[in-house]
């Protein structure tokens, strides 16, 4: 990627991943650069639950060349929004974890990432996202998005 790339954004698109039948098992969000429409990013988006959890967890798998990163966040409703939230927890409860394939066996490690999303409409009616995405304790990346549906004439 050149320097340059990013600075004419970013696009992205939402799939839906279905079995033979149609049923939605899944949804890939893939991000390309505007300028090469080179591939920068994507998710796998699902519903899974963890052994013993007491309720579903938002799945989303992120690829690496020898592995993935997979985190389960722990959705809530709050004062009007969604939240979802990679807490810190024990091994197996809700939270971000690498894995790694290596000569046909395969490691995992929970990391000292914990992620939260608040979704909301906001007073005039537009879709929004606040995401904070801590490492250990401290505050690494906080983004604010604000989602559009495409029209015809942005196509």
């Amino acid at each position: 990627m050149r320097p340059l790339d990013v600075a004419h954004g970013i696009d992205s698109r939402v799939s839906v991943i279905a079995d033979a039948e149609g049923t939605q098992l899944a949804a890939a969000w893939l991000r390309t650069l505007r300028a090469t429409g080179s591939y920068v990013f994507s998710g796998c988006y699902s519903v899974r639950s963890l052994p013993g959890a007491d309720r579903p967890s938002v799945h989303v798998a992120f690829p690496l060349e020898s592995g993935n990163v997979q985190v389960f966040l722990r959705p809530y409703a709050e004062d009007g929004a969604l939240v979802l939230r990679s807490p810190r927890a024990p091994f197996a409860g809700d939270g971000a974890y690498v894995v790694v394939e290596d000569g046909g066996d395969a490691y995992a490690a929970r990391v000292p990432v914990h992620e939260t999303f608040r979704v909301y409409v906001d007073p005039v009616g537009v879709l929004r996202t606040d995401h904070v995405l801590k490492l250990w304790s401290s505050t690494a990346v906080r983004l604010h998005y604000k989602l559009e549906p495409i029209t015809d004439a942005r196509r």
